[in-house]
């Protein structure tokens, strides 16, 4: 495919899932806080996989690129009131507050433009770095709200259930993706040679998680993961 029809293809997948999930809150059919992880778990594993749809050339990264960057700098515009749209502002802040835009999804998609230039489909650290925030960021926030648990000792905010769910969240998304690269003959076989390298990098993600640092933990976390990938890959 051409890559330019695949960045178009690319970007308009992302819009209709984006709008999708913001006019679903708006309406009310999803809570602000549910639909704003719906966000942050889907969109990630849907780029990812548009990337099958670049031809190998040196311009693939930088096109598909353009996607996380063009939808960070409306998120960066909305935050800052210069866009007007009510819609992603329920579905992506906790609170109502257009600001938040400029903290967590702001560093979600910063994330996903620089690991896409540096890492691409040249190495299965990227992918997974973005699988731990996407899923393990994600779902942690989810399970730790619904499953009462014991509150960690060094970060009274966050819990143990919390943090079992960046590691299981992460490792599920990031095998998941990882099996399809490999199985496509993007990433050399077996799967099984991946399965430790991803439980460590997981094990990391979520301590680094589990630190009371609010609202970086898409950069913190990320970037952990990163580092670790390149002691295993």
């Amino acid at each position: 495919m051409n890559n330019f029809l695949a960045l178009v293809i690319t970007f308009a997948l992302s819009m209709i899932f984006l709008r999708s999930m913001d006019f679903i809150a708006h309406r009310g059919w999803l809570d602000s806080k549910l639909s704003r992880k719906v966000i942050h778990i889907g969109t990630g594993p849907l780029f990812v996989l548009c990337w099958f749809l670049f031809k190998d050339t040196p311009d693939a990264r930088w096109l598909a690129a353009l996607v996380p960057f063009a939808i960070t700098v409306q998120f960066a515009l909305i935050g800052l009131g210069i866009i007007k749209d009510d819609a992603s502002v329920q579905a992506m802040s906790r609170t109502g507050d257009p600001k938040e835009i400029l903290r967590g999804p702001l560093f979600y998609g910063i994330m996903f433009v620089v690991l896409t230039l540096v890492y691409w489909k040249d190495s299965p650290i990227g992918i997974i770095a973005l699988m731990m925030m996407c899923g393990g960021d994600g779902i942690a926030d989810i399970v730790g709200r619904r499953i009462p648990s014991p509150k960690l000792p060094w970060s009274r905010e966050k819990s143990i259930a919390g943090s079992l769910g960046v590691f299981a969240g992460g490792w599920t998304l990031s095998s998941v993706i990882i099996y399809i690269f490999v199985a496509a003959g993007v990433f050399p076989g077996p799967f099984t040679t991946y399965l430790l390298p991803i439980t460590g990098i997981a094990l990391a993600g979520a301590l680094v998680e589990s630190l009371h640092y609010k609202d970086i933990d898409n950069i913190s976390m990320t970037l952990a993961s990163a580092l670790i990938g390149h002691w295993f890959f």
